[in-house]
C-alpha cells in the first residue's frame, strides 16, 4: 500500500481537524490515498513480539492528545496530530485494498507525516490482519535516505494508524502521467536512488515483490523513495520460496508467473520494466490481453525503439533477460556505461515535474551566452527565439537517433554543472571507462561512438562528413604516421627517458556551444577561434584587434575587430564573447609553455570531433589534439621540421613531448598506447 501526498495543501474552507484521539477518523475524504489494486494471493506471516499480537490500542478521552512512542528504527512519533482532509470522495486521489492515506501535522512541531489509516472492518479475517502485521514487521525497522521511513503505529477501536515520511511531491506515476517520457539524465537520477534503496532492501535480505512508478515516491527535495511495502517478504532460499503469483500485472517476471517464486532477480526484471516505462511511456510487456501481456513475459518477447541509445538498449536487455542468472546485479548496473557514459544531475529541479529539464549548459556558461544573445539579437525578442530553437533542437534529436551512426546533430544536451576545475566545458562522461579500458577500441567500428562534430566549409547540422581532398589529405597523413608507430613499436613499461623541450602551437581551452552558434577555443599564443556551425571559421589574433575568417580552407579575409564588413558583424559579437567567456572561467590544461613563432603560419581549426569519450580536434597544419575526459589527459601530435612529435599531457597537467622516432624504437607506456590508439581510430572513423 503505497503512501503519497499531494504537494498543495487544502484550503481553510476544506481544513477539517480532529484529535485521533477522539477515535474515528472524521467522514470527510482524505487528501490522499494508497493505490487501489486487488492483490490477490498475498503470502504473509503475522507479526509475532514474544509470541503476542500487536496490541490494540486503547481509546482515550476526545479532549486528550495521544502520546506516541518511537519505534524501532523509526524516528520520534509526534505528540499531537491534527488530520487534514479535503472532504467530497471525488477530490480522493489515492488508495488500497485496506487503507487510506491523510496528510497529518504534529501541533507540537508543525512537522507533516502521511497517515496510512486502516478501519478494522478492512481486515476483519485473519489473513488480512496478518498481511498488515507483516508490512508493519518488515518496514519498521527500515531506516535508509531511499526508503519511505516509516515512523510509528498505534490503533484504536475503529482503525490501525501507520505514520510515515510525507512525500510532497507525489510519486513517479504522477510524473510519467505529466510528462510522457523521461530525458536519459533524469531516468539515471532516479535509477541510482532506486538501486540505492533497493540494494539496501536486498542487504536486509527483504524482497519488495511490487517495484513500479507508482510505489517511487518524491519528497520536496526531489528525492526518490521506495515506499509500499504490501507486498514485500522476506528472502528465502530457492528451495524453500513460496510459489505465490502476486504484484503488478506488467511488472511480473517469467519465474514468478512459472511459480518459481520470487527472488532478488525477480525486482531487478521490475527494475528493467521500470527504465523502459520511464523512458518510452509504457511498459514493455503492455498490451490489451492480459493472457497476452502473460504470454510475452513468459517469452522475454518485447520492441526496443530505435529512439533508443545503444547503451539503454543494452542496459534494458540484460536486466529483462528470461534468465534470471543472465540478469545483472545492482552494483553491476550501477557500472553500466549507460551511466559511466552519461551525464547525472546532482539533483533536480521540482519543475522537472511537469516540463523537460534544460542540460545544455552549466549556470555560468548559460548566463554568459544568453548575454551574448541578447547583445546580438536583443532580449524578449531573442528569448522567444531561444525557446523555439531549443524545441526544434529536441525534435531533430528524436530523429537523429535514428541515424545510421546515432550522430546527433547538436550540442550535448546533458551538460554537468562543475565548478571551474579544467581548461575546458566539460561534456558529459567524466565518469568514463578507466584509462585501461581504451585498449577496447582496436575494433575499429565497434567502440566509438561519434556523438557531435564539425568541419570547416560545411554545415555541420548535416549528417554527412562534407571535405575536400587536402582536409582529407592532413587527416590521413596524420593517420598515417601515428599507424605506423603503433603497429612497429616494441612493447615497454614505461616512457621514454629522452625527452625533448619544443614549442608549438595547442589548444588550452575549449568550449562547446554547438547547439546554437559552434565550437570555440584558445589557443596556447591566446589566438581564439570559433568553427561556426555553417561551416566557417573565424580568429581572434592575440592582440585582439584583428580577425581572419575562413569561409573554406585556405581562403582568408583579414579585418579590423572593430571595423568588421556588416554580414560579418555578429559573428564577431560571438568571437569576443567567446574570448572573454574562456579568459575569465577556464583554466589552461597544461604547463608548456606559450610561444609564438611569426615564421609558421596561423593555425585554425579544420574539424572537430566528440565521442563518448574524448574530443579530437584536428587543424590546418596537421596538427592532432586528442583530449580524454574522465582524466583531462591529452596528446598533442605536431609535425616540426619535417619530424613529427608526440606530447602528452598527465592528468596532473605536467607535459613530455617526444619524437615519434623515439616511440618507435623504444616504446612507450600502455597509458599513452592507449590514448594514441585511441586517437587513431577516432581519425579513421571521423567521417563514419
Amino acid at each position: 500500500m503505497g503512501i503519497i501526498c499531494s504537494p498543495c495543501p487544502p484550503t481553510p474552507a476544506q481544513l477539517c481537524k480532529a484529535s485521533l484521539g477522539a477515535g474515528r477518523p472524521e467522514a470527510s475524504g482524505p487528501l490522499t490515498q494508497a493505490t487501489a489494486k486487488h492483490r490477490a494471493g498475498r503470502e504473509s506471516r503475522p507479526e509475532r513480539r514474544g509470541g503476542v499480537r500487536l496490541p490494540p490500542f486503547h481509546r482515550r478521552e476526545a479532549q486528550k492528545r495521544h502520546s506516541l512512542a518511537p519505534s524501532p528504527g523509526g524516528a520520534q512519533a509526534p505528540a499531537a496530530v491534527t488530520r487534514r482532509g479535503l472532504g467530497p470522495r471525488s477530490a480522493q486521489q489515492r488508495k488500497g485494498g485496506f487503507a487510506k492515506c491523510y496528510e497529518m501535522t504534529d501541533l507540537t512541531t508543525n512537522k507533516v507525516y502521511a497517515a496510512k489509516i486502516i478501519p478494522h472492518s478492512r481486515v476483519a479475517k485473519p489473513h488480512q490482519r496478518e498481511k498488515i502485521d507483516k508490512e508493519i514487521e518488515l518496514h519498521r525497522m527500515l531506516n535508509h535516505s531511499h526508503v519511505v521511513q516509516f515512523y510509528h503505529y498505534f490503533e484504536d477501536k475503529e482503525n490501525i494508524y501507520i505514520l510515515l515520511e510525507y512525500c510532497s511531491r507525489r510519486s513517479m506515476a504522477h510524473i510519467l502521467k505529466a510528462r510522457k517520457v523521461l530525458t536519459e539524465p533524469e531516468v539515471r537520477y532516479y535509477l541510482r536512488q532506486i538501486v540505492s534503496g533497493l540494494k539496501y532492501l536486498h542487504e536486509q535480505e527483504i524482497l519488495h515483490r511490487d517495484l513500479k512508478l507508482g510505489n517511487f515516491f518524491i519528497n520536496e527535495a526531489m528525492e526518490l523513495k521506495v515506499g509500499d511495502f504490501g507486498l514485500a517478504a522476506r528472502l528465502e532460499p530457492l528451495e524453500h520460496r513460496r510459489r505465490t503469483i502476486c504484484g503488478t500485472p506488467n511488472y511480473l517476471s517469467p519465474e514468478v508467473l512459472n511459480k518459481q517464486g520470487h527472488g532478488c532477480e525477480s525486482d531487478i526484471w521490475a527494475l528493467g520494466c521500470v527504465m523502459y516505462t520511464m523512458l518510452l511511456g509504457r511498459p514493455p510487456f503492455e498490451t490489451t490481453n492480459l493472457k497476452e501481456t502473460y504470454r510475452c513475459i513468459r517469452e522475454a518477447r518485447y520492441t526496443l525503439p530505435s529512439s533508443l541509445l545503444a547503451p539503454a538498449k543494452h542496459l534494458i536487455a540484460s536486466m529483462l533477460s528470461k534468465n534470471p542468472e543472465d540478469r545483472p546485479s545492482l552494483d553491476d548496473i550501477i557500472r553500466h556505461d549507460f551511466f559511466l557514459q552519461g551525464f547525472t544531475p546532482d539533483r533536480l529541479s521540482s519543475s522537472c515535474c511537469h516540463t523537460v529539464p534544460d542540460f545544455h549548459l552549466s549556470s555560468p556558461a548559460k548566463n554568459f551566452f544568453k548575454k551574448a544573445a541578447a547583445a546580438l539579437f536583443g532580449g524578449k525578442k531573442e528569448k522567444a527565439r531561444y525557446f523555439d530553437t531549443h524545441n526544434r533542437l529536441t525534435k531533430e534529436d528524436e530523429e537523429i537517433y535514428k541515424l545510421r551512426h546515432e550522430l546527433k546533430k547538436t550540442s550535448i544536451t546533458q551538460q554537468p554543472h562543475r565548478h571551474r576545475t579544467d581548461e575546458e566545458t566539460q561534456p558529459p562522461n567524466i565518469t568514463a571507462a578507466k584509462p585501461g579500458t581504451l585498449a577496447e577500441t582496436k575494433q575499429i567500428g565497434d567502440s566509438i561512438r561519434m556523438i557531435v562534430r564539425g568541419t570547416l566549409g560545411s554545415c555541420s547540422s548535416s549528417s554527412e562528413c562534407l571535405e575536400d581532398s587536402t582536409m582529407g589529405s592532413v587527416a590521413d597523413t596524420v593517420a598515417r604516421v601515428l599507424r605506423g608507430c603503433l603497429e612497429n613499436m616494441p612493447e615497454a613499461d614505461s616512457i621514454p627517458k629522452e625527452q625533448l623541450t619544443a614549442s608549438f602551437q595547442w589548444v588550452t581551452k575549449w568550449v562547446d556551444y554547438s547547439n546554437k552558434y559552434g565550437f570555440g577555443y584558445q589557443l596556447s599564443d591566446h589566438t581564439v577561434g570559433v568553427l561556426f556551425n555553417n561551416g566557417a571559421h573565424m580568429s581572434l589574433l592575440p592582440d585582439k584587434k584583428t580577425v581572419h575568417y575562413y569561409a573554406e580552407l585556405g581562403q582568408c579575409s583579414v579585418f579590423p575587430a572593430t571595423d568588421a564588413p556588416e554580414q560579418f558583424i555578429s559573428q564577431v559579437t560571438v568571437l569576443k564573447y567567446f574570448s572573454h567567456y574562456m579568459e575569465e572561467n577556464l583554466m589552461d590544461g597544461g604547463d608548456l609553455p606559450s610561444v609564438t613563432d611569426v615564421r609558421r603560419p596561423r593555425l585554425y581549426l579544420l574539424q572537430w570531433l566528440k565521442s563518448d569519450k574524448a574530443l579530437m580536434m584536428l587543424f590546418n597544419d596537421g596538427t592532432l589534439q586528442v583530449n580524454f575526459y574522465h582524466d583531462h589527459t591529452k596528446i598533442i601530435i605536431c609535425n616540426q621540421s619535417e619530424e613529427y612529435l608526440l606530447t602528452y599531457i598527465n592528468e596532473d597537467r605536467i607535459s613530455t613531448t617526444f619524437r615519434l622516432t623515439t616511440l618507435l624504437i623504444s616504446g612507450c607506456s600502455l597509458e599513452l598506447k592507449h590514448r594514441m590508439e585511441y586517437a587513431l581510430n577516432m581519425l579513421l572513423q571521423r567521417c563514419n
